[in-house]
């Protein structure tokens, strides 16, 4: 049900896509602008090794008449009914390729009836910036970092206790 209610959200926004003469696909969920394939999946769970193998490749599905085609996507944005992982936010913000080509957004908070969506996008799609105002717009959707963003990051830090001489 939750799954149902997201992907709504998603055809009513590509309908506003459509409206802006970006070309969409009725059965998958990707928008194609000049700036090639803005790719939406949206999933439940997902383990961390299939996560970064998918972020990798980049891949999106196209179907033309009865063909189907397999293309690279510009940009990828995660949609999650639920708050994903922790470490997944941390595999999108310590690779910069990720960081700059993948957008993860939370929707749990919204499916409770709340209006704030926890996101993480620093890519540069004017697909994603779109949806972000279509849901701000149509939704009075609040935008807010992961709390594992806010978290300070303390790296190679000696935890040793010197000796007293």
């Amino acid at each position: 049900m939750k799954m149902q209610r997201i992907l709504k959200v998603l055809d009513n926004f590509k309908d506003l896509c459509k409206r802006q003469g970006w070309k969409t696909c009725e059965n998958e969920d990707w928008v194609q602008t000049e700036n090639g394939f803005h790719n939406f999946l949206c999933t439940r769970d997902i383990s961390s090794s299939s996560f970064k193998k998918v972020a990798s490749e980049r891949k999106c599905v196209i179907k033309e008449g009865l063909a189907y085609h397999i293309v690279q996507a510009s940009y990828t944005a995660w949609l999650f009914p639920q708050t994903p992982p922790e470490d997944l936010v941390r595999i999108v913000t310590e690779n910069p390729d990720f960081n700059s080509r993948t957008a993860l957004y939370d929707f749990s908070l919204l499916l409770e009836g709340k209006t704030t969506c926890p996101r993480l996008n620093n890519t540069t799609s004017s697909v994603f910036q779109e949806f972000e105002k279509f849901l701000q717009e149509q939704m009075n959707v609040q935008f807010e970092q992961f709390p594992s963003q806010l978290e300070p990051r303390i790296k190679n830090v000696d935890s040793t206790v010197p000796q007293l001489a």
